[in-house]
Parts: C-alpha cells; sequence; structure tokens
C-alpha cells in the first residue's frame, strides 16, 4: 500500500480514536469547552466526538474522502480555540503537561493540511 493510500486510512484512524476518546474519557475533554459555548460542556465533548466519528467514516469512504477531509480541515480549525483554552488553563500545571498544551496548539497546523492533502489526493483520484 502506497503512502497516499495510507493517509486518508492513518487519518481517518486518527480522528476514529479522538472520537472514541471523547465518549470513553469525557471529563477530560468537557474542561477545554470554551464558556462562551452555550450548553453544557458534556454536550459539546459529546458532539465533538460524534463530529470525529462521522469525520472518521467519511474519510475512510473513496466516495466521501474529498468532503469529509475538507470538513476535517475545517474541524481542526473550529477545535483550536478549545486547545488555546486549554493551554491558557494549565498554566498552574506541571512544566510537562505545560508544554504539551502549548505544543498541541502549532500541531493544529499540520492536522489542517493533511486533511486538504488528503482532499486533493481524493480529487485527483476522481
Amino acid at each position: 500500500m502506497s503512502r497516499s493510500d495510507r493517509s486518508p486510512l492513518l487519518l481517518a484512524g486518527l480522528l476514529a480514536a479522538a472520537g472514541t476518546t471523547h465518549f470513553t474519557a469525557p471529563r477530560r475533554f468537557d474542561h477545554i469547552v470554551p464558556r462562551s459555548l452555550p450548553g453544557s460542556p458534556r454536550a459539546w465533548t459529546y458532539a465533538s466526538g460524534a463530529a470525529e466519528l462521522a469525520l472518521a467514516a467519511g474519510v475512510a469512504l473513496p466516495r466521501t474522502r474529498r468532503v469529509a477531509a475538507l470538513a476535517t480541515a475545517a474541524f481542526f480549525v473550529g477545535v483550536f480555540p478549545a486547545n488555546v483554552k486549554m493551554a491558557v488553563d494549565w498554566s498552574r500545571r506541571p512544566a510537562p503537561q505545560q508544554a504539551a498544551a502549548w505544543g498541541r496548539l502549532p500541531l493544529q497546523l499540520p492536522l489542517v493540511l493533511w486533511a486538504r492533502g488528503v482532499a486533493k489526493s481524493a480529487e485527483r483520484a476522481a
């Protein structure tokens, strides 16, 4: 299997793992939901987990891959405020946790670019 064939499946796997974690360990996500969002943090945790699972399924299927990968790129941009909130909230935690929280922020860009690359590859394959 070539790298271009593996890339969408790896992205789908990442999304599926993250989405599953929203349901198996929701408390860790509840705390990073921005307070400005209406409703309960748990509802947002579950909604974002469900979105990640749906995106994973869409990226895994060649027929829906392009649209799902573009939606995944938008999703990665949309959850960036939660990652910022986490980094700010963790400012009093031990240094390794602070580093992990701040380190997540620049990692969003490669995730967005990865999803866009999957979308472009799907478009060329169509």
